[in-house]
């Protein structure tokens, strides 16, 4: 009996304890820009990892109430060396692998919106069913969508070996450079997940940061080749999922949790 008063006492404590992290945080946010994760927009109801474009919608509406206004990973990278002065509260929202409703569907609503956005390109995937074609892509960049690098093949680079992983990181990014795209200095790892030769090589083939999986707010301190994102994935419980999930991403920062494993 002693014993469930006690633990009934521990949870309560514990139950308060999140209850005041979560009021902290929101009424004093940590410092550091959001990274956002997005991989589809459209209104397929079989594309899994879409967010269907009216939430979409509603999320941008929410950050735009909030004050949050679109940088690009450039822009971010140049206010860093103090070429540039950020907006008062920065967000980029990141594209990965190069679907090609990013054209379709989700291009139209940037814009809109006024809103800028990066694609991570998996570049042998480019002009094959369902994924952007290089005219797509130069249209994209052209109407102020930063484009990078995010394989060739979309390989983890764990799986590969060090020559592999050259390539991968390598190839993709001249492909791209070759094809009419502004230079590639930006690059997201497959599945969120890197190792030592990846962190190696990225500046030697001249990439100036890249993106993982990981949560958390982004600073001038942060390294740039461990940037971290948040996954913004089809919302089961609308605009509340997104909400909390930009929470999550306060929290662990507050908390000074990193995810970071390198393989």
């Amino acid at each position: 009996m002693r014993l469930q008063k006690l633990w009934k006492k521990v949870l309560f404590v514990c139950f308060m304890g999140v209850v005041a992290l979560i009021a902290y945080t929101e009424a004093y946010p940590p410092n550091g820009v959001p990274i956002l994760e997005y991989h589809m927009v459209n209104d397929k109801e079989e594309d899994t990892y879409a967010v269907p474009t009216a939430e979409f919608k509603e999320q941008l509406d929410y950050l735009r109430e909030q004050g949050y206004q679109t940088i690009s990973m450039l822009d971010f990278m140049k206010a860093k060396k103090g070429k540039l002065e950020l907006p008062a509260k920065p967000i980029i929202l990141t594209f990965d692998d190069g679907y090609e409703d990013n054209y379709t569907d989700l291009l139209p609503i940037l814009e809109s919106y006024n809103m800028k956005a990066t694609v991570f390109m998996v570049t042998n995937f480019i002009g094959t069913e369902g994924y952007l074609s290089w005219d797509q892509l130069r249209d994209m960049q052209t109407r102020g969508i930063e484009i990078g690098s995010h394989t060739a093949n979309h390989n983890p680079v764990s799986e590969l070996t060090n020559e592999e992983i050259r390539d991968e990181l390598g190839l993709s990014k001249l492909l791209l450079e070759w094809n009419g795209i502004h230079t590639v200095y930006f690059f997201s790892y497959p599945n969120g997940i890197y190792n030592e030769t990846a962190l190696d090589l990225l500046p030697k083939d001249d990439y100036l940061g890249a993106v993982t999986g990981h949560a958390g707010l982004n600073t001038f301190a942060t390294d740039p080749y461990l940037l971290q994102r948040t996954n913004i994935p089809r919302p089961h419980f609308g605009l509340l999922e997104f909400k909390l999930r930009l929470l999550k991403t306060e929290i662990f920062t507050r908390l000074g949790i990193l995810q970071h494993t390198i393989k």
